[in-house]
């Protein structure tokens, strides 16, 4: 099954982004190969670039906050498992402290580090992080794997505490949604939302359908087209009925 993700807005759009960063990001660091270790640095650049939003962190600790309170709303419901919800409790009140502790802007450490800046203005740069081009950056490549582990371990440490609320604000958001089987007759579906605000929708779907979803959504109206691709020919609409299974998750 594949899941394809819809953000309703440029809130939950810029963290499903960061999102995707973090998983690369994370992949690259993981391995040993200076090339892979460039990825993961370079990643890290995409990152705050992504993340310059001024608001971001106050975002996420209003949200952290509103969802706290969400949840001690609960305590009195004895149909709630009590340890799941102080499980959950807790992991809020963690995240919330670990990013109030952070301090200064998103990956201010890194836009002091005069070295790692000349880096980063060199690899927006096609082919800009030559070693002729970058000779100490070239010389940081060929230390030990674990070295270079260590320095970008070093560098991301300061961002970790926005990536564990974003994680878990995500988190909450997906699983907020109850899932709903649909059929797209003749590959077309629409919905009305009737101007029920949502954040995000959900659609799975078997990939041996060979369906792709094409989706496009405000607070009034839900439309998704299926398409397919075969080879390096442009997506063509599907006529076919196409099953499918669709969230939509808000807070």
């Amino acid at each position: 099954m594949i899941v394809y993700e819809y953000p309703f807005n440029e809130r939950i759009r810029t963290l499903l982004r960061l999102e995707d960063l973090y998983e690369k990001f994370n992949f690259f660091f993981q391995q040993t190969h200076p090339l892979q270790h460039h990825a993961a640095l370079a990643t890290i650049f995409e990152m705050l670039e992504v993340a310059g939003r001024a608001d971001l962190k106050s975002d996420l600790l209003q949200e952290l906050e509103r969802q706290k309170q969400t949840l001690l709303g609960f305590k009195s419901n004895p149909n709630v498992q009590a340890d799941m919800l102080n499980a959950i409790l807790g992991e809020v009140d963690h995240a919330s402290s670990a990013l109030m502790a952070a301090q200064g802007k998103t990956g201010q450490n890194v836009r002091e580090n005069e070295w790692l800046m000349s880096i980063r203005g060199r690899t927006i740069i096609p082919g800009g992080a030559c070693e002729f081009d970058l000779p100490s950056y070239y010389a940081w490549q060929h230390h030990s794997a674990e070295a270079r582990i260590a320095d970008i371990t070093n560098w991301f440490a300061p961002l970790a505490p926005l990536f564990e609320a974003i994680a878990l604000v995500l988190r909450l958001l997906r699983e907020s949604g109850r899932p709903a089987k649909m059929i797209a007759q003749a590959g077309s579906y629409q919905q009305m939302l009737q101007g029920k605000v949502y954040q995000m929708l959900r659609l799975t779907i078997d990939e041996n359908l060979g369906a792709i979803p094409e989706i496009s959504a405000n607070k009034y109206m839900l439309w998704v087209r299926f398409t397919s691709q075969d080879g390096d020919m442009k997506p063509k609409p599907l006529e076919t009925d196409v099953p499918f299974e669709l969230t939509l998750c808000n807070f």
